[in-house]
C-alpha cells in the first residue's frame, strides 16, 4: 500500500494506492477453465491520534489496485496515520505514514 498525507489549511489530504488483485470470483482462468477464487478488500480503515477518520467497505465491484483519496480535519503536521485493510480471505495489511 502506498500512502501520502499532506496538510493544507488545517485539512489533511490522504492518497492511497492499495495493491490488491480484487478478484470477483466470476472470472475464469482461460488455461485451466477453472474459476479464479474471489479475493477482494472488505474494509479499509484510517486512524489518526487513536480516532477512526475514514472507513470504507469494499466489495467485488472495485477494480484491481484501488486508488482512493480522502480528507479530514483535526491533525497536525508530523502526526502519524495508520491504514489497515482486510480482505475476504483473511489477509490483512497495515501501514503507517507521517503527515507532511
Amino acid at each position: 500500500m502506498n500512502v501520502k498525507a499532506k496538510i493544507k489549511n488545517n485539512v489533511t489530504h490522504v492518497r492511497v494506492l492499495a495493491q490488491h488483485p480484487m478478484e470477483t470470483g466470476h472470472r475464469v482462468n482461460i488455461q485451466t477453465g477453472e474459476k479464479i477464487p474471489a479475493k477482494y478488500i472488505q474494509e479499509l480503515r484510517c486512524e489518526c491520534n487513536d480516532k477512526v477518520v475514514f472507513l470504507a467497505q469494499f466489495g467485488t465491484s472495485v477494480s484491481q489496485d484501488p486508488f482512493l483519496s480522502f480528507s479530514f480535519e483535526g491533525a497536525k503536521k508530523g502526526d502519524s496515520i495508520t491504514l489497515r485493510w482486510n480482505d475476504n480471505s483473511g489477509d490483512t495489511e497495515k501501514i503507517e505514514a507521517t503527515i507532511k
